[in-house]
């Protein structure tokens, strides 16, 4: 089960890394990222018995969710000005 955890972690990564044309894309790479963390870390209380840390899976999911409603509204915000999602065409120092 870890091992199955893990290269879903990796493979989520890697497509986040690789894939970047698109900015939705990578938002959902950085989502799968932080549910597959969420699982493990929950197979990992559940399976050694930790009372003391059994509210970080609540906080990294309501982390998860303020992720993914900022990046949602950036990404109407930037195909609201550019037109388009494309990482390209996002410049830090483009006035």
């Amino acid at each position: 089960m870890y091992q199955l955890l893990y290269t879903t972690f990796s493979l989520t990564l890697l497509g986040a890394l690789i894939n970047r044309t698109h900015f939705l894309t990578t938002l959902l790479c950085i989502e799968g990222m932080v549910l597959t963390l969420f699982i493990l870390m929950t197979t990992i209380i559940t399976n050694t018995n930790m009372t003391t840390i059994t509210s970080m899976p609540i906080i990294l999911i309501t982390l998860g969710a303020c992720e993914a409603s900022t990046g949602l509204a950036l990404l109407v915000t930037t195909s609201n000005t550019h037109t388009n999602d494309h990482m390209k065409n996002l410049k830090l120092l483009k006035c």
